[in-house]
């Protein structure tokens, strides 16, 4: 059984700022990461993904509790115990590729090994297989503004695994690259961990791409940790309204419960056919709200056993999908079916939801907050 190698305990990060005051960027994170792992922190900006990283780096310093990497300590705010970034034997690719243009990519890659005083002969040879294992080999003396943007990350790739680390940290690395070439990056980042074994730590805000090459995600909101799973657990069961619009194409609908039956808010006109939980049936108002995947809803001509008249209020053609807005009260239904179920704009329908989860309503004051926090 993998152990533990990257271990968070009460981790907590406040900033002062002159126009916001005291914002807890990171509250209280308990976190631990395996040997061999493939881990994202996901979230939207202002979360406290990027803090947390920087902490593990030891780029920041915590503002309560203590990181182990490897079985020791690496920081203990109580202790006053704080261990440098270069002693840390970590691996870090960023978001810019952070690549020095008066280098060539040799000296680009041998920089760290140089800066340890490594033997030149073993710098070479390391440097040789970090080049061949990210695709760089026969480009030693080229400078990198020959190069195109996928190349760049490359040798920022390359100059992390020269050191041979058994942790890489990768806060956005794929970001500026156009989006075929990020898929490309995607499986060959997961084949360098493969040949070589080590943890990944994978910062992003791309839902997507977090998907692809997490075995677990954690989902930050306003400084918290608020879920973590794996990709697939995430997706299909996610415990909060946040997480579920996060992940992945989500609609809502606001609805109210009358008389132990659903309705679209504002409309008590027709019931939709659902069966209600108890949390719900408990409600102190009979607010709720309910989610579901576009592409989970049955859009049919037929009523059938649940269906709910309604008509098609917008069709919009997709690449792979045609998207329809379905009135569902005073409200917009959005529906995702393959190309050969066809409405027209105005057509009578019946819809049907099926196992939809349910949240209480939005909350506006957390709305407010992650806005504010974004701006700092």
């Amino acid at each position: 059984m993998a152990e533990n190698q990257v271990v968070l305990r009460h981790v907590t990060k406040r900033f002062t700022t002159r126009t916001m005051g005291t914002v807890t960027a990171v509250d209280d994170f308990n976190l631990e990461i395996k040997e061999g792992e493939c881990f994202s922190f996901l979230g939207p900006s202002g979360c406290g993904k990027t803090t947390t990283l920087r902490m593990i780096a030891g780029f920041e310093d915590l503002s309560e509790g203590e990181i182990e990497l490897c079985g020791k300590p690496v920081s203990i705010k109580s202790k006053n115990l704080y261990v440098p970034p270069e002693e840390r034997n970590l691996g870090m690719v960023f978001q810019a590729f952070a690549v020095w243009p008066h280098m060539n990519i040799f000296d680009n890659v041998a920089f760290p090994l140089k800066i340890k005083k490594v033997a030149r002969a073993e710098i070479e040879s390391r440097v040789k297989a970090a080049l061949k294992h990210t695709s760089l080999d026969g480009l030693e003396k080229v400078f990198p503004s020959e190069l195109s943007g996928g190349q760049q990350q490359r040798i920022a790739l390359a100059r992390a695994i020269v050191t041979n680390p058994k942790v890489m940290l990768l806060d956005e690395p794929l970001s500026n690259l156009d989006p075929k070439l990020r898929e490309t990056m995607r499986f060959e980042i997961k084949e360098l961990q493969r040949q070589f074994g080590f943890t990944i730590i994978f910062v992003t805000h791309d839902q997507s791409e977090a998907m692809a090459i997490s075995d677990r995600m954690m989902v930050c909101d306003m400084g918290k940790i608020v879920q973590i799973d794996t990709p697939e657990n995430l997706y299909n069961y996610p415990n909060s309204r946040f997480v579920h619009n996060f992940l992945g194409e989500s609609t809502f609908i606001n609805v109210i419960i009358k008389d132990g039956k659903v309705f679209p808010e504002n409309d008590l006109s027709q019931a939709l056919n659902l069966e209600i939980p108890e949390a719900a049936l408990n409600s102190p108002d009979g607010r709720m709200v309910i989610a579901t995947r576009p592409n989970a809803i049955n859009l049919s001509k037929e009523r059938g056993e649940r269906g709910f008249l309604t008509h098609i209020e917008k069709r919009i053609f997709l690449t792979d999908k045609t998207e329809y807005l379905v009135a569902v009260g005073d409200q917009l239904l959005k529906i995702q079916t393959p190309h050969r179920v066809v409405f027209a704009p105005g057509e009578e329908c019946f819809i049907e939801i099926a196992a939809p989860a349910w949240y209480p309503p939005e909350d506006k004051e957390a709305e407010a907050e992650r806005a504010r926090r974004q701006r700092i």
